[in-house]
């Protein structure tokens, strides 16, 4: 996900047949001295969009990180990394190009492929901009009280993810295993963007008002709902961020929150990872899988 308008979308047990499952993958490649072959696709919570440095072998237009989780992982097990990941990608933009010049996402993978991770769905539909700017001008002309944005949207946000989100980001995993049948594939949840409730002094990095934070965060536990689901359906692995994310919001300190926030940040994207968030990541997701 990369916003726009600002210019820069614990782990779940695992059980052990996933780790035997793995180790049964990793097999040919290892056998043969060769590493697991590794693709990564998503968005720019994949990407690493506003996290230095970039990653020289990507458009600019993607804003890619070579801090990014997929990274981490490649660097930690030895696994060859083919990452693809673009910011704003969304789902259609697996089978089509994003920009003059970006392959299609699912062009990377193979029947010799064996892992693959993403973050997708956060920007179909806008979901993630258009409640982040919806709520922050209505968090901004009520000065932070109230339920504003709650108030003039209702289920809208939600209603699309339902509707929209979740059976695009099924079909998006379907074809994911149709291309790389061997693979295991995991997708993982968003990172929390807020906190359960208001934090005193985060309206002045995150402009949501007061009663509109529970709001915002639903929508976001909503979507990694949709998310999970559709793993589930397409047989993903879902890599589970919400109880490791707890207490690393955008609202926190740095050094302490894995999500920079949309005003007085580090990152040059705001709204997004940072590499302390994609280094967790990569963690949840290693472990998820049984890597390392």
């Amino acid at each position: 996900m990369v916003i726009r308008a600002f210019r820069g979308g614990r782990v779940a047990a695992v059980a052990v047949a996933s780790g035997a499952a793995l180790a049964g993958l990793a097999a040919p490649a290892q056998a043969t001295g060769q590493p697991l072959p590794y693709v990564a696709l998503g968005d720019s919570y994949s990407a690493a969009s506003g996290v230095l440095p970039l990653d020289p072998s990507a458009s600019p237009l993607c804003a890619r990180s070579t801090k990014n989780y997929p990274h981490v992982i490649a660097e930690r097990t030895g696994a060859a990394l083919r990452d693809v990941t673009c910011g704003g990608a969304q789902t259609k933009d697996f089978a089509g190009a994003q920009y003059p010049g970006v392959a299609p996402q699912l062009d990377a993978l193979g029947a010799d492929t064996r892992l693959v991770t993403m973050t997708i769905g956060g920007n179909d539909n806008n979901t993630f901009i258009s409640t982040i700017l919806a709520c922050a001008a209505a968090g901004v002309l009520s000065a932070g009280q109230g339920s504003p944005c709650k108030d003039q949207n209702g289920t809208k946000f939600s209603d699309d993810i339902d509707t929209k989100t979740y059976p695009a980001v099924k079909a998006a995993l379907q074809a994911v295993r149709n291309k790389a049948p061997d693979a295991r594939v995991a997708i993982l949840g968003y990172p929390w963007i807020m906190p359960a409730t208001a934090q005193s002094g985060c309206f002045a990095k995150m402009p949501i008002a007061k009663g509109d934070v529970p709001y915002v965060r639903d929508i976001q536990t909503h979507l990694n709902t949709a998310v999970r689901r559709a793993a589930a359906e397409t047989g993903a692995t879902y890599v589970d961020l919400a109880q490791a994310s707890e207490g690393h919001d955008a609202c926190r300190a740095s050094g302490t929150r894995w999500v920079e926030p949309a005003l007085f940040g580090t990152n040059f994207v705001p709204v997004h990872p940072n590499a302390l968030g994609e280094s967790a990541m990569a963690d949840r997701t290693m472990s998820a899988l049984g890597l390392g």
